[in-house]
């Protein structure tokens, strides 16, 4: 039987945008042998797979996606809407649907290069997740990855932890720019194993501080619009000494990357 629960199976069109352009920058999608990804709670419609398929198929043509779900009705739907597409546009895409939850069964005793599980264990309570992410990554190849995150409805607020073997690699926040009131927005929308430690004392809560302080500090540069707002932030973040990861490319795109060594929950232990 599958292992999880189902969940509300709330999609849209574009939510996962953020999250797929992150992985499709990944060195290890352009370099496995069998790049296979699986989407993990794909929800009550095939679109969000259909759409990783798309995105990941333009940096790897030969790129697989799996999505699965507990639900089998929502398999079915999927299947069926795939079937449509497939009878309408040639050749088919490589994307398949079946059923499963944390074990991720792969046919063939195949192994994942990525796994995506966005809005998945944002409804299990902290003490769950960290058995769901061994779960996971046991299904995972050498050298790849399960990327654990929320984002909002409409895909504008998100925030992923990137998981190998070893543990937890990184804290992801991405935002749109445009409109933002204030970086710690994304709050909210933290993954399940910090959302309820954005309090004082934890290393994520002094994050979102710092992150709305060099964002109010660098509001004159908002005359010149939100990407060299936001460039000047995470800057003055990296200047006050926080391991900031990536470079001005991804920053522009209203991204912070830091490792999880600098976010991780006070007492937590892989």
């Amino acid at each position: 039987m599958p292992v999880g629960t189902i969940t509300r199976g709330t999609t849209n069109t574009n939510r996962l945008r953020r999250v797929d352009r992150w992985v499709a920058h990944l060195p290890a999608l352009r370099t496995a042998d069998d790049p296979l990804v699986v989407d993990l709670g794909f929800g009550a419609s095939a679109v969000t797979t259909l759409e990783l398929h798309q995105r990941l198929s333009k940096v790897r043509p030969d790129v697989e996606v799996l999505g699965l779900e507990i639900d089998p009705q929502r398999v079915r739907r999927a299947t069926e809407q795939l079937a449509l597409i497939e009878s309408a546009v040639a050749p088919a895409a490589r994307v398949t649907f079946a059923r499963g939850g944390f074990e991720v069964p792969v046919p063939d005793g195949r192994k994942a290069l990525v796994i995506r599980a966005l809005n998945v264990l944002r409804q299990y309570g902290e003490a769950e997740v960290a058995p769901a992410w061994r779960m996971m990554i046991d299904r995972l190849q050498p050298g790849g990855v399960l990327i654990d995150g929320t984002c909002d409805e409409i895909g504008r607020t998100s925030a992923w932890v990137t998981v190998a073997p070893a543990g937890p690699l990184s804290l992801t926040l991405s935002l749109r720019l445009v409109g933002l009131e204030k970086p710690s927005i994304v709050a909210e929308r933290l993954p399940k194993i910090l959302i309820h430690r954005n309090v004082p004392g934890e290393p994520v809560a002094e994050l979102l501080g710092e992150l709305d302080r060099h964002w109010q500090y660098q509001s004159a540069l908002g005359a010149y619009g939100p990407t060299q707002r936001w460039l000047g932030t995470v800057a003055g973040l990296k200047a006050d000494g926080w391991p900031v990861q990536e470079g001005r490319a991804r920053w522009r795109l209203g991204e912070l990357t830091l490792p999880w060594a600098s976010v991780s929950p006070n007492g937590f232990t892989w």
